[in-house]
This record gives structure tokens, sequence and C-alpha cells, in this order.
């Protein structure tokens, strides 16, 4: 559990889904590539900005993770940016390992919907 609160500035700043969630797109701060996107609580967002390492809130289980805590895959968040509508934080980080639990670079390299000619 975190003991790091979020700066009521930036808590206000947030417009929250319904069970209290922020859309967190992460991207690799060298490449540019969407690594992944998950989803935030305050509490994740107050650590990952104290810590500069991604925090998350797992809707699956319920509480907040550490990126790479068990796996090593871990994330150094080098900026952290918050969209116009305030729905969505978008993290740039320095990802050791894959970003993917799938074991993939990105979550996005299982299916191409649609690329350039």
């Amino acid at each position: 559990m975190s003991d790091h609160v979020l700066d009521p500035a930036i808590a206000g700043r947030l417009s929250r889904t319904d069970d209290g969630l922020v859309a967190a797109v992460v991207q690799d701060a060298t490449s540019n590539r969407v690594l992944m996107m998950a989803w935030m609580d305050d509490a994740a967002l107050a650590e990952t900005l104290a810590t500069r390492r991604g925090v998350y809130f797992s809707r699956s289980r319920g509480q907040r993770w550490v990126k790479g805590e068990t796996s090593g895959h871990v994330q150094a968040v080098r900026s952290v940016e918050i969209d116009c509508d305030g729905d969505t934080v978008l993290l740039r980080v320095d990802q050791t390992g894959a970003a993917c639990h799938n074991g993939t670079t990105s979550c996005f390299d299982t299916a191409t919907l649609l690329r350039e000619d």
C-alpha cells in the first residue's frame, strides 16, 4: 500500500471513470513506440510521480501494482503529461525488458488491423 497522496491541484485536473480511474498510455521515451495502456487511481499516479516508477491499478485484482516488481521489467518514468480533457495521462518511460505481460516489447505487437500501403 502506498503512502503517497496526489497533489490536490493535479487531482482537480483529472476526469476519472465512475470507479475512480484514469487511463494511462505508456510510451517508450527513446523510440516513441506505445508500449501499453493501463489504469491509474490517484494513489498510483501519486506514487508514480514520487518514485518515477510505473505504478498502475489492476481492475481485475482490485489493487495497485508496480510495473516490474515481480518480473524485473521495470519502467523508469521520464515524464508524465495530462491530456486536454484530463481523462488520460501519458507516461514516457525507459523500459527494461518486455512491457507486455505476454513477454513482448509492446502490448500492441499482437495484431495490426490496418497498415500504410
